[in-house]
C-alpha cells in the first residue's frame, strides 16, 4: 500500500504529515512512502533526508495518486488552502477535518468516493493515547503560549534578588486545565512566574498542583462538566455568566491570562468580558487559545493583536505551526501509530468493530458514515416529549 505525503498549502501551515524518522517504522509494516517534492522543507526536514530512509520524492500529483494520502490538514481544517487535496474514488485520507465545526466541508467531500479519517476524533481510551493528535498538538500550543505572553509582557516571569533591587515574580493565570492549559503551567512556572489556574472541572486539581501552580476554586455548582470523554461539557448560559463574574476578580490581580477552554463543535465559551481585561494593569497580557472558535475573552481576534487600556489582547489560531519540527514529529508518531492500526501488514483493514476506527471513519463509498456528522447535517426530528418539555410552558417546580 502507498502512502502519499502531500505539503500542506493552508495559509501558514509548516508542519507535515509524516516525518523522515516514522519511514522505517512504517516501512517494516509493509507501506511504500511517496513523498512530495518539498512537503517537509517547511518544518525542517528536506527531501534527502525523506530518500535516505527509502521514500520516493515526486510531484504532487504523484503522490496524490497513492492509495492513501496523509496531509495535517483536510476537509474542514483546510477550507482556507491555496490548493486542494486531489481524489479519487477508493483512495483513503487521513488528516485533521474540524468535522464538528465544518460538516458541511465533509458532506462536500463525501461524494468524491474517498474513504476519509479525521485524527481528532480518536476515541479518549487507554489503547489511543499514542495515537492522539490533538493531545501532543495541544501540548506544543500550551508550551508556544507562554513564550508569547513573555515577550509581550515588559516584565520578567522570574523573581530576581538583585543589587539593584528586588524583581517579584509576575502572577499568571491559566484558565483551562487540559493539555495546552496543563503545558502553560508546567512551562510558566520553569519561567519562574506565580501561576494559578481555573477548570471547571474539579478533578483537575490534583493535575494543576502537581505541576506546582495553585488551583483556583470558585463557588459554583460545576456537576456534569464533563464528558465522559474527558473533555469540558457545554453548560448553559447562566453558568457561564456567574463563572465570568467571578473570573473577573480572578483575572484583574494576574499580569497574564492565558485561555484554553474548548468544547468540541461548539462556540468557545466566554469567560474573560471586556470588562475584566480593563481592571488588569497596564501592560498586561491576554493569550486567548479559543480565539479561532469565538474567544474565550470578549475582546479577542482572530490572528490579530488588540490592545486594551494598556493590555495586550492575542487570539493566535496555530501557534503549533510555530514550533512545527516538533510538532510534526509528534504529528507524525501519532499517525504512524494509527497507520500501524488501521492496516497492520500495510493492507487495509477497515474493522468497524475497532473503536479507534469506527469513530474516526468520515465517509466511505459515497456516503457520510459517521452517526454524529449525520446528526449535524440533518438533525433527528425531536420525539413528541421532548417537544413539550421545550415549548415554553412552565412546569410544577
Amino acid at each position: 500500500m502507498k502512502i502519499g505525503v502531500l505539503r500542506e498549502t493552508f495559509p501558514g501551515e509548516r508542519r507535515v504529515a509524516i516525518v523522515p524518522a516514522s519511514l522505517p517504522a512504517l516501512t517494516k509494516s509493509g507501506f511504500q512512502i511517496v513523498v512530495e517534492s518539498k512537503a517537509g522543507e517547511p518544518a525542517g526536514f528536506p527531501d534527502a533526508a525523506y530518500r535516505d530512509k527509502g521514500a520516493q520524492i515526486a510531484s504532487r500529483p504523484e503522490a496524490a495518486a497513492s492509495d492513501l494520502v496523509a496531509t495535517v490538514r483536510n476537509a474542514g481544517a483546510n477550507s482556507l488552502a491555496t490548493e486542494s487535496i486531489p481524489t479519487r474514488s477508493g483512495q483513503v485520507q487521513i488528516g485533521l477535518c474540524d468535522p464538528l465545526s465544518d460538516p458541511k466541508a465533509v458532506a462536500a467531500i463525501a461524494p468524491s468516493g474517498i474513504t476519509l479519517f479525521a485524527l481528532e476524533m480518536i476515541p479518549r481510551i487507554t489503547r489511543a493515547q499514542s495515537m492522539d493528535v490533538l493531545s501532543s498538538q495541544a501540548t506544543v500550543t500550551g508550551y508556544r503560549a507562554v513564550l508569547l505572553a513573555a515577550e509581550h509582557l515588559p516584565r520578567m516571569f522570574p523573581m530576581l534578588m538583585t543589587a539593584a533591587g528586588t524583581i517579584t515574580a509576575a502572577r499568571v493565570l491559566v484558565i483551562g486545565a487540559g493539555v495546552a492549559g496543563l503545558q502553560a503551567i508546567a512551562i510558566a512556572r520553569k519561567l519562574g512566574a506565580v501561576v494559578h489556574a481555573y477548570d471547571v472541572r474539579p478533578a483537575c486539581r490534583e493535575q494543576v498542583e502537581s505541576l506546582g501552580g495553585k488551583f483556583v476554586e470558585l463557588p459554583i455548582e460545576n456537576a456534569g462538566a464533563e464528558d465522559k470523554g474527558g473533555y469540558a461539557r457545554a453548560m448553559d448560559e447562566s453558568f457561564y455568566r456567574r463563572q465570568r463574574e467571578m473570573l473577573g476578580d480572578v483575572v484583574a490581580t494576574n499580569d497574564v491570562a492565558i485561555s484554553t477552554a474548548l468544547v468540541p463543535g461548539k462556540k468557545s465559551p466566554l469567560l474573560i468580558t471586556a470588562d475584566a481585561v480593563r481592571r488588569m494593569a497596564p501592560g498586561s497580557v491576554v493569550v486567548d487559545l479559543a480565539a479561532e472558535r469565538g474567544g474565550n475573552c470578549e475582546l479577542s481576534k482572530p490572528d490579530q493583536t488588540v490592545i486594551e487600556n494598556g493590555v495586550t489582547i492575542l487570539g493566535p489560531t496555530n501557534l503549533a505551526s510555530g514550533n512545527p519540527y516538533h510538532a510534526s514529529l509528534m504529528f507524525s508518531n501519532n499517525l504512524t501509530k494509527f497507520l500501524q492500526n488501521l492496516a497492520p501488514k500495510g493492507e487495509l483493514v477497515m474493522n468497524l468493530d475497532d473503536e479507534i476506527i469506527r469513530d474516526t471513519l468520515l465517509t466511505r463509498e459515497g456516503q457520510i458514515v459517521h452517526p454524529r456528522i449525520r446528526d449535524l447535517l440533518h438533525p433527528p426530528a425531536p420525539s413528541p416529549a421532548a417537544s413539550q418539555a421545550s415549548s415554553g410552558f412552565p412546569n410544577s417546580s
